[in-house]
């Protein structure tokens, strides 16, 4: 019966494939596109995302224009932007794609470079990226702070996650001028998942360290921080 099942799918023709593919759960995507040869080339290919897109979120915005520093890119990474924004950040409809594409880039960025840019520099491409797409400072600074929230909560826990906030703790770029400066909530947020998720990770002196660090940011200091 399973043989007859796999020989009456590979003779079905790749709109068809395609008009299943788009019904299953984003979750299994990746593991559909890795069945067969066929299969992996309709996934890479254009045409799926595009379906996908026009009926997933029928009434996306079709731009003509996208400036700033962040492409828009393929049919696929404009699906996983729009997924991301419905999803896991949620800035309002007229930077809804946008905020998706900013963090896929902000995320892709601190994975899987093996020296990510500093923080400042990653934080001014996304502000930029707003201001050019028609946001005020004062937007753009608040969807952007955002998008560094939801990234952070959903960086996996790994030992490159600890090394990687460790690094963001202690870049303090504060003097920046505003909007190119984290917000505070963002930085409070690295330190708090370092001082709870990650203390384990330390050894004393690091942890002593960079408490003697904090100190100097924020005061009081919540209960959860303190102790080794």
């Amino acid at each position: 019966m399973g043989g007859e099942v796999e020989e009456l799918i590979g003779i079905l023709p790749d709109h068809i494939l395609i008009e299943i593919f788009i019904r299953l759960p984003v979750t299994q995507l990746g593991l559909v596109a890795c069945v067969s040869k066929r299969w992996t080339g309709i996934f890479r290919g254009d045409h799926l995302w595009q379906i996908a897109i026009a009926q997933t979120w029928p009434t996306a915005v079709t731009r003509k224009r996208w400036p700033g520093p962040i492409p828009r890119s393929s049919g696929r990474r404009r699906f996983m932007a729009l997924y991301v924004s419905n999803n896991i950040v949620t800035s309002g409809s007229e930077t809804d794609e946008l905020a998706g594409h900013a963090y896929l880039y902000l995320k892709e960025q601190l994975e899987l470079s093996n020296s990510p840019p500093p923080s400042s520099i990653l934080h001014g491409t996304m502000i930029d990226q707003f201001i050019a797409c028609g946001l005020s400072r004062d937007g753009a600074h608040k969807v952007v702070s955002e998008i560094w929230m939801a990234v952070i909560n959903n960086l996996e826990e790994n030992h490159h996650t600890f090394l990687l906030l460790k690094r963001l703790a202690k870049e303090g770029d504060l003097f920046l001028p505003y909007p190119y400066s984290r917000s505070y909530e963002v930085l409070w947020r690295v330190y708090d998942k370092l001082f709870t998720d990650f203390r384990d990770c330390f050894s004393r002196t690091d942890y002593c360290n960079l408490l003697g660090y904090v100190r100097s940011k924020f005061q009081p200091l919540p209960s959860t921080w303190l102790g080794y």
